[in-house]
């Protein structure tokens, strides 16, 4: 209590330095989506290679994410956190040099590593800088640092592909992690729990892999079909290591995967709804940026300006919320803006090859605020049923859960976009190798189109890629509506969650005694 009545002094300058942070991880998130289409036609990526560049830094984010707040809680936030930011940075130097796609692919698994140290640390520590009446605009501000990531680095990263070679949209995290690393360095205190449980080498190994396994066989299932016996052999490996990890973690007395959280209902449907609106958004932002730069024929700059209009309103959403849950309560406010982006995806999958941009800029504005108004109340009330004592392990069961949700969200949808478009596209009169060639993704058809000089090929493309996005639109509706039903039905409000959060803690203090 003697914290809530002397506050730390620093905390808003300390704030500054986890704002640096989420910057840095903010702004790679889209200045890679931009690059995609031009990597895809310098490297002759196909589009399961693209989806693993993606997936790649999520697959590893999510796997590391609880071992990586355990040793933030053992060892220390600050020191684990400069860690991260150090990984990500080298990360980036490599991405930069790499000369193939699974150069980039590594590359980008490094840079997971890194994002796994940075983020849940920069969540665990706001309970230990912040009292309740001030963590909600501290997640606002942690919220709004990443999203003003997400416009500039289309933007910035537009046109650095305009002037320069693609790698530079990795260079340019390079100074962005050394100013996280100097912020952390001066203006960020030491915290840490050194009774949190030790982190699990083997659970670690099984998150990994169950994830990598059922990860491998979403985005290859489209090209070697769902009955494969490889891709059958990674689903049955991925159920089977995942619900190992379950039992084995259940059955531990200091568990690296607090169960108990799970069962607090305010924390599980928050976490529930906050990684439905990753799957959405992931694979938005993988679907969009081939669609403005190959359909509509904008240079890689011009497809960064154009993704703004989502950006500005989560922007404005990201500073509306905390106003409107104030009035109408999270519940509200998380299933409305749930289905708000419900509404835009529906709207998004009307869009055919000859919209134009005004009726994209449109629905795009409208996903901006759903994805607003949803995922930041959502967040701030799962981290709010946290019980203090277990900041680091549990802000990283729900980024863990958010990036589960990121990285199927880019595999499958992708998939679904893959296999659509190859199902649409006419290939008539073209020989097999141009006709597979051309089937792996809309960039490639249009630089097969180019060398055959087969006309029709750039219209089928074009028409092909729309009606999967249109399909991918679809389902992002529709696992939109299902997240706002379980909010509306099973959400709790601020108050009341936090009346369960101590229930929770008082009932794990009994069971130790």
């Amino acid at each position: 209590m003697a914290t809530s009545a002397s506050p730390d002094p620093r905390r808003w300058w300390a704030l500054a330095a986890l704002v640096a942070s989420m910057l840095t991880l903010g702004f790679d998130t889209t200045i890679l989506n931009v690059a995609l289409p031009t990597m895809a036609a310098e490297l002759g990526a196909t589009t399961g290679e693209l989806q693993w560049m993606a997936d790649a830094y999520v697959v590893v984010f999510a796997a590391l994410m609880l071992p990586a707040g355990l040793l933030g809680d053992r060892f220390g936030r600050r020191r684990m956190l400069i860690l991260g930011l150090a990984i990500f940075l080298v990360g980036s130097g490599v991405g930069a040099l790499a000369d193939d796609a699974n150069a980039v692919i590594a590359a980008r698994a490094v840079m997971g590593v890194g994002a796994a140290l940075i983020t849940p640390l920069a969540l665990s520590v706001l309970p230990a800088l912040f009292a309740p009446e001030e963590r909600s605009k501290a997640v606002g501000i942690m919220s709004a640092a990443s999203a003003l990531g997400l416009p500039l680095g289309p933007i910035i990263g537009g046109w650095l592909l305009n002037h320069f070679w693609w790698g530079s949209v990795f260079l340019v995290n390079v100074p962005m992690a050394a100013l996280g690393i100097t912020a952390c360095l001066f203006l960020l205190p030491e915290t840490r729990d050194p009774a949190s449980p030790k982190v699990d080498a083997f659970s670690t190994a099984l998150t990994a892999s169950g994830l990598g396994a059922l990860v491998y066989a979403i985005i290859e299932a489209p090209v070697r079909g769902w009955a494969d016996p490889l891709i059958l052999g990674m689903l049955a490996a991925a159920v089977v290591l995942i619900t190992a990890l379950v039992l084995r973690e259940r059955r531990s007395e200091r568990p690296m995967l607090d169960m108990t959280l799970l069962a607090h209902r305010g924390f599980l449907f928050n976490a529930i709804a906050a990684t439905l609106v990753m799957f959405v958004l992931s694979g938005l932002l993988f679907v969009l940026p081939p669609y403005l730069q190959a359909v509509l024929g904008h240079d890689a700059l011009g497809t960064g300006v154009r993704l703004l209009p989502m950006m500005g309103g989560l922007l404005v959403a990201a500073r509306l919320a905390p106003k409107v849950v104030e009035r109408f309560g999270a519940r509200a406010t998380v299933s409305a803006g749930l289905v708000v982006l419900a509404f835009a995806a529906l709207l998004g999958s009307r869009t055919t090859s000859g919209s134009g941009y005004g009726f994209t800029a449109l629905w795009l504005s409208v996903t901006g605020l759903g994805f607003g108004f949803s995922l930041i109340p959502a967040m701030n009330s799962a981290l709010g049923a946290l019980p203090r004592d277990r900041a680091g392990s549990g802000s990283g069961l729900l980024m863990t859960l958010r990036q589960v949700g990121g990285a199927i969200g880019i595999a499958l949808l992708g998939s679904l976009l893959a296999g659509a478009f190859r199902d649409r596209l006419d290939v008539t009169g073209l020989p097999a190798q141009a006709a597979d060639t051309a089937g792996e993704s809309v960039v490639a058809a249009h630089l097969v189109a180019e060398r055959t000089g087969a006309a029709d090929l750039v219209a089928s493309a074009n028409s092909a890629y729309v009606h999967g996005m249109g399909v991918v639109l679809l389902v992002c509706s529709v696992a939109s509506l299902v997240a706002a039903l379980l909010a509306a039905v099973f959400l709790t409000d601020s108050e009341e969650a936090r009346e369960d959060g101590t229930e929770m803690v008082s009932a794990k203090a009994d069971a130790r005694q």
